[in-house]
């Protein structure tokens, strides 16, 4: 039975949430088509051998370790390189990668080193006979494209937040694996990695998002929203473009097409209209709470639960209810 791979993602030393989905959606695809092993590759300066165990609780039987001094950060051509080699090598019936910046990168690399069939931002898939089926949105979230990929290995790459990791624990097997060109001959070198230092939750990897819009009318107002999120305890907070345009809140806040794509468990839209732009970020969450006034509003039609209202009254007493219930646990 062929063998299905996973390149796990990890930021200065630490697994990635992606990197368990990645793993996941691997073995998702191993079981499907007979149990095949499922091998797992991860990248680092040395020392990331220590976290290649925490990838057999979801599912992988083998996880190779590329470490290196000189790969703490993301080397497009050594990752690409290495992981194409790694699927030269053996049967591979598909590999898997997260559609994160890093992996909307590696990916199409690694499919122009092979000439292999690549599906980017996927959200779904299934094995059928020889091809697998993926599906990811277009147009700005309007469609649902499909795509049937023949050959050996078909590459994926993952919304992030699409696959929900369950554990499936195995003893992985670790084993060391020399990158496949020197990292000092790479022409390319990422010398900085520049990130907000904030305390807050990453949108990517948060559960619970709750995101505000123009309907909060002020920069001040937006403090309703941290609030209800500090509430909650494990939310994220988020923004529409319109939002970040005006300076109420940081670039990196904004979810939409220009911005980060998400699909936390819980999405909380306060006073947000539902533009298509914003729509296609956040549409893929797999419970959607809209506050807002306006009825007819576009939000309310992909929303799960709608509450039709003032977010100055509503959104106080949803957030104080809230501490009320976390007190009593």
């Amino acid at each position: 039975m062929a063998a299905v791979l996973a390149v796990a993602e990890a930021r200065n030393g630490e697994l990635r949430k992606v990197a368990f989905e990645a793993v996941a959606a691997a073995r998702q695809a191993a079981d499907a088509s007979g149990g095949g092993e499922v091998h797992a590759m991860l990248f680092g300066a040395p020392g990331i051998s220590a976290r290649a165990e925490a990838l057999g609780r979801f599912g992988a039987d083998v996880v190779s370790v590329v470490e290196h001094e000189a790969l703490g950060r993301y080397s497009p051509e050594v990752f690409a390189a290495t992981v194409a080699e790694r699927l030269r090598a053996s049967d591979y019936r598909a590999a898997f990668f997260a559609a994160s910046a890093e992996g909307r990168d590696l990916a199409p690399r690694v499919a122009a080193k092979l000439g292999a069939s690549l599906a980017s931002d996927v959200t779904d898939f299934q094995l059928q006979g020889d091809a697998v089926i993926a599906r990811h949105p277009a147009y700005t979230g309007k469609v649902i494209v499909t795509l049937r990929l023949m050959g050996s290995p078909a590459l994926l790459s993952l919304r992030p937040g699409s696959i929900t990791p369950s554990e499936q624990p195995r003893t992985a097997r670790v084993e060391t694996m020399a990158p496949a060109m020197d990292p000092a001959a790479a022409r390319v070198t990422v010398t900085e990695l520049s990130a907000q230092i904030s305390t807050r939750l990453d949108l990517g990897e948060a559960s619970i998002i709750v995101s505000g819009g123009r309907g909060l009318r002020t920069a001040e107002n937006f403090k309703l929203v941290e609030d209800l999120a500090a509430a909650i305890g494990n939310a994220a907070v988020g923004a529409t473009r319109a939002v970040t345009d005006d300076g109420w809140r940081p670039a990196t806040d904004q979810i939409g097409q220009t911005g980060r794509l998400v699909s936390p468990d819980l999405y909380i839209a306060v006073g947000i209209s539902g533009a298509v732009q914003h729509l296609a970020g956040m549409r893929n969450a797999k419970t959607i709470v809209a506050i807002n006034k306006d009825k007819d509003a576009p939000i309310f039609k992909i929303a799960d639960y709608g509450i039709v209202g003032d977010l100055f009254e509503i959104v106080p007493r949803l957030t104080e209810e809230i501490r009320k219930v976390r007190q009593n646990q």
